[in-house]
């Protein structure tokens, strides 16, 4: 009984634990580069935290939206290790496969990021948590083709009971102390990524220009 009020509490108040967490990134493919408001700074979120899959040992979940047509996941983002790369049709990621890899891992929470927001994620995010998931939202890694659905997608998985966080403030959480065995090398790759996280437009938002519509 004690552990099962303790594994809802944690829920609750989206702590993250590294055993029971996976990646899970959601259609960041080469068609949609033109289109995707801050495409680049979605991609070194992404890289980052492809790094940080391998780093902490953490399950790197990937879907594409009918990579026939839209292609595969960039090749800027490394995706060898990913437990699974799912082929879909749906919009949700959380496609019988995924479901299934979830429960084989057996996850309790993710962290989510990819494109476009107000549609895929946000499925991916409601469908989720439907299912007891906790579910934790990268506010700098994800996107859409309009520029003012991020917002009203991130308030709408808020408001469903999403966590809805930063890239470096999930990494630091999982670590959550400097004495822990993969903090230095988080830590480092925090800092290989900083300068890209200071220019990051999906965090740094402000209305585009003319000259950016």
């Amino acid at each position: 009984m004690a552990s099962r009020v303790a594994a809802s509490s944690a829920r609750s108040l989206g702590r993250l634990n590294a055993s029971s967490t996976a990646f899970l990134l959601c259609d960041i493919q080469e068609k949609f580069r033109p289109g995707i408001h801050a495409f680049e700074c979605l991609v070194q979120v992404a890289q980052k935290m492809s790094k940080a899959s391998r780093i902490l040992k953490i399950p790197l979940i990937v879907t594409e939206q009918y990579s026939k047509g839209l292609g595969h996941t960039v090749e800027e983002i490394d995706i060898a290790h990913a437990s699974l790369v799912d082929d879909k049709s749906r919009f949700s990621m959380f496609t019988p496969s995924v479901a299934k890899k979830l429960e084989e891992l057996q996850i309790r929470s993710v962290v989510l990021y990819g494109i476009e927001s107000h549609v895929c994620v946000l499925q991916t995010c409601l469908e989720l948590m439907d299912n007891n998931y906790d579910v934790h939202v990268l506010a700098d890694g994800v996107s859409s083709m309009n520029y003012p659905e991020i917002d009203v997608a991130l308030r709408r998985m808020a408001d469903g009971g999403a966590h809805v966080v930063s890239s470096e403030s999930v990494l630091f959480q999982i670590t959550n102390d400097s004495k822990h065995p993969d903090f230095k090398a988080i830590s480092s790759l925090v800092k290989e990524f900083q300068p890209a996280a200071r220019q990051n437009k999906l965090l740094f938002r402000q209305a585009p220009t003319t000259a950016q519509l």
